[in-house]
C-alpha cells in the first residue's frame, strides 16, 4: 500500500496562485501513476490533472494552461502548481495513486489522501 498526505490548501482570492503537496509513504513512489481529483460542494468528484511514472501529463481541459502537475521522485511527493484561480476552483482536492498507467476516472485509483481545501474568493 501506499499512505498519500496532502498539503497546501487555503483561502485566496481570484488570480492568486497555491501549491498543493502530496507525500506519498510506503511502497516506491515512482511505481505509481498520481492523480488530482476535486469535489466542490454538491458536485461529483472530478479529474484534475495526472502524471505518470515516466512524467507524462494529462489534465482536464478546464484547468488548461493554469494548473500544473509535477512529480519529485527522490522526495515522493507530487505537486500541483496553481495558477490564475478562479472561484470555480473552490473544492477539496485529493491526491490518488494507482499503479501502471494513470486514467480520469477516480475510482481507477486505489489510494486516497484525505483532501485539502481549496478556497477562492471573487
Amino acid at each position: 500500500q501506499v499512505q498519500l498526505v496532502e498539503s497546501g490548501g487555503g483561502l485566496v482570492q481570484a488570480g492568486d496562485s497555491l501549491r498543493l503537496s502530496c507525500a506519498a509513504s510506503g511502497r516506491t513512489f515512482n511505481n505509481y501513476a498520481m492523480g488530482w481529483f476535486r469535489r466542490a460542494p454538491g458536485k461529483e468528484r472530478e479529474f484534475v490533472e495526472a502524471i505518470s511514472r515516466s512524467g507524462i501529463i494529462f489534465y482536464a481541459d478546464s484547468v488548461k494552461g493554469r494548473f500544473t502537475i509535477s512529480r519529485d521522485n527522490a522526495k515522493n511527493t507530487v505537486y500541483l502548481q496553481m495558477n490564475s484561480l478562479k472561484p470555480e476552483d473552490t473544492a477539496v482536492y485529493y491526491c490518488a495513486a494507482r499503479e501502471y498507467s494513470p486514467t480520469y476516472t477516480w475510482n481507477d485509483y486505489p489510494y486516497w489522501g484525505q483532501g485539502t481545501q481549496v478556497t477562492v474568493s471573487s
